[in-house]
């Protein structure tokens, strides 16, 4: 882990989606945070120490699924799988589907493993799989400003976490989709899939993969107001704490963007992106890292 001293900076973008907007000015106390993503060996060991199964190796409550077939109640996450050609750029069920036996041992599904890719980000991990490790390791998932603060490496308002040009003297600095998504994948970073988490230079705090290579989950609901001005075209919903004000549909937040971000679909492969999800998602591309913090006299 690495320390950051407690400060005040410029959070979110005034130039991409709304839901980055307004830049606004953020504080955060000081913390540890995680140099990279929790990986598949760090999680094989908690695994391993506790008997955890995750969400994905689960079978599905009936009662939380009342309009599904019975026989497709099996355990299983959503995978990837690169479409032969696309009709419909805005239907994600073309490269996106349920695949029984998928979870974080298998991240492709039945046949596939992590031998080889140990030092890989963990995925299929919903929120309360990334929080029952934190909590196991005696540290916690990040807030948003945390982890915005972090990914920033010190630069104010840069495009990206180590400055302004997405691949600075043609040069990647981390593994995000190169080519016309979902259909073409030129892998000129090196990478189709996941990478290992420090395939790729660290940011001016010394932390690798703050950007790309996988989702990862904060602790903070997702809020459509962020920074005090509401995103145009979202719903709200009671945040599942008391009294803690409305949220949009009860989704946590994500940062980071994955290897699936693509100039032309997904621009999300910045310290101010962020995207709201579901607690009980799993996929292939979300995973997440933990941060400690001081103990209060």
């Amino acid at each position: 882990m690495i320390w950051l001293p407690g400060a005040v900076f410029y959070m979110g973008s005034d130039s991409h989606y709304p839901e980055e907007a307004p830049v606004h000015l953020a504080s955060v106390e000081g913390f540890w945070i995680d140099v990279c993503p929790v990986t598949n060996a760090d999680y094989a060991r908690f695994v391993s120490a506790t008997g955890y199964v995750t969400v994905a190796e689960r079978v599905p409550a009936a009662a939380d699924y009342p309009d599904a077939d019975p026989a497709l109640l099996v355990p299983g996450s959503l995978v990837f799988r690169r479409p032969a050609s696309l009709e419909d750029p805005g239907d994600w069920t073309r490269w996106w589907g349920y695949r029984p036996g998928a979870c974080w041992r298998h991240p492709e599904g039945p046949g596939s493993d992590v031998a080889g890719r140990l030092d890989h980000p963990v995925v299929h991990v919903c929120h309360e799989d990334a929080l029952a490790y934190a909590r196991w390791a005696g540290k916690d998932l990040p807030t948003e400003a945390e982890w915005e603060y972090a990914a920033r490496g010190g630069l104010d308002r840069a495009e990206f976490a180590w400055g302004d040009v997405l691949v600075p003297e043609g040069r990647h600095r981390a593994n995000i989709w190169q080519g016309q998504f979902p259909v073409e994948n030129l892998a000129e970073d090196g990478f189709e899939g996941t990478s290992p988490v420090r395939a790729f230079p660290p940011n001016g705090y010394g932390l690798h993969d703050m950007i790309g290579n996988v989702w990862e989950w904060t602790s903070d609901w997702f809020r459509a107001d962020h920074g005090g001005r509401s995103a145009p075209g979202c719903c709200t919903a009671v945040r599942p704490e008391a009294g803690a004000g409305p949220v949009t549909e009860a989704r946590k937040v994500l940062k980071g963007g994955s290897h699936l971000c693509a100039p032309n679909y997904c621009r999300r492969y910045r310290p101010a992106a962020r995207q709201g999800q579901t607690p009980d998602s799993a996929s292939g591309h979300i995973g997440f890292r933990c941060v400690l913090r001081p103990v209060s006299p």
